[in-house]
This record gives structure tokens, sequence and C-alpha cells, in this order.
């Protein structure tokens, strides 16, 4: 089967093309540009380069969030359109389990952390049995504090990764009550071609989706959206307040 990968969830952009076993061509691009202006380029690059026909691909693999709602809604109508046009399924797969994937086989626990802001992580905890990754506790959007004490209480090691270990390194070092490492470079941020792989797996479990029910999960409502409430909640208080006189 040959899948293609996308990612936009991120800082991150990232284009991959994943026949069975074999990773044919990955392009993957970490720097402050709009991923609107990058990813379809992207693409055209990647299939230029390996001669690739699109409609002999499979399927379309999408990370599905979470991740920047920007960043999301991108990869999101990409992957759509293509569905669309190329009459192909999507497989959504959840960005962090696609960034524990990155770390196959590791020991112990994995611990993907995406920096969702206001002092909160965009997470879930994984580990390997016999070679398949295992969900322990499902992707959430937690205060990075919450999620330290979870892990001290399995008492196990440790691998952290991505764009979130920047920011909380210091905090992690400090309030870990287990050993714990951090992934290097090459391994430590999203990859389509692990998007890609982890789909090829989701693909054959029955895990894919036509492209017009594909919907991204953002696990939490935008900063936008919580501003409207806020400003919905005060006026309703004042209106509230004002019945009361």
């Amino acid at each position: 089967m040959k899948i293609l990968g996308l990612d936009s969830s991120g800082i991150v952009a990232s284009v991959a093309v994943v026949e069975d076993d074999t990773m044919i061509a990955e392009y993957s691009v970490n720097y402050k540009k709009t991923h609107s202006q990058t990813l379809l380029p992207m693409l055209d690059e990647v299939a230029k380069m390996t001669e690739l026909d699109l409609n002999t691909i499979d399927a379309i693999a999408v990370a599905g969030g979470p991740g920047s709602f920007t960043g999301l809604r991108i990869g999101s109508a990409t992957a759509k359109g293509l569905g669309l046009a190329l009459e192909k399924p999507l497989i959504s797969v959840p960005t962090v389990e696609a960034l524990a994937f990155n770390l196959y086989d590791v020991q112990g626990l994995i611990c993907p952390i995406m920096d969702a802001r206001r002092n909160q992580v965009y997470t879930g905890i994984y580990r390997f049995e016999d070679h398949k990754l295992q969900v322990v506790e499902e992707q959430m959007a937690v205060p990075v504090g919450e999620l330290l004490e979870k892990l001290n209480g399995y008492g196990q090691q440790v691998t952290f990764l991505g764009d979130g270990v920047p920011v909380f390194r210091e905090t992690i070092l400090e309030k870990a009550e287990f050993s714990c490492s951090f992934a290097p470079a090459h391994v430590n941020r999203q990859r389509a071609a692990a998007v890609a792989a982890l789909g090829l797996v989701y693909y054959q479990e029955g895990r894919y989706e036509t492209a017009r029910e594909h919907m991204p999960d953002y696990l939490r409502v935008s900063q936008a959206e919580r501003e409207r409430a806020e400003r919905e909640k005060a006026r309703q208080q004042a209106e509230s307040g004002e019945a009361v006189q």
C-alpha cells in the first residue's frame, strides 16, 4: 500500500510518501512560514522528485489533532481536497500518537508534549508492547503540572518529545520523580512519515473515513471562542444585574 502523509499540526510542515515498509520521500520544514504557503508546494516537490502519480496512492493520512487550530484546518482542508479530487479515503491520525510513533520500540513510557499555551500541553501517554503502540492515556489538553503528577504516579522511565520540551524542560526536571530523557533532534518533532506509517497500521485495522467525513480534533475550543464565551457571560451577568435593580 502507498500512503501519503500530511502534518501541519504545529510549527513543522511535513509531507511524506510511505509504501509498505519503505519511506519513498519526506519533506519537512521547521521554520516560521505559513503552512498555507508551503504544504502544497512541498507536496508538488515530493511528487516531482519521485515521479509520483497521486492517483496511485491508496489513502491519505493526516495529523488529525490536537495542535495549532490554523495548522490543523490547513492540513484538514488539504487532505479533504485531495481525497475528494482523487477519490481516496482519509486516515485521521491523532497528532500526539504519531509523535509517539517516532520513538518506535523505545522502552518505558513515551510522552509527547505540544505547547498549548496558558501553561497547558497537548499530550498523551504511550508505550510499546510486542512492537505495537499502546495507548496508556488518551490524548488530552492539561496543565503541565497535572501531567507530571500523572507520570509520577506511574514511576517509570519516560521519554519526552515535542515542541513543548524546550518550554517545559526545566519544570519537568524540577518536578519529575522518575527517570526521564528527551528525544534527539531527528525524532523530536512532527514527521509526516510517522503519520503515514501509523496511518497504514490504522488503515489495516479499518480505521479510515471518507474525505467528506473528516474533521480535525481540536481537543479544546479556540481562544477566539473562549473570548466570545467570556464576553457573552459578562453580557448576561450585566443584564441580570440590571434586572435585579
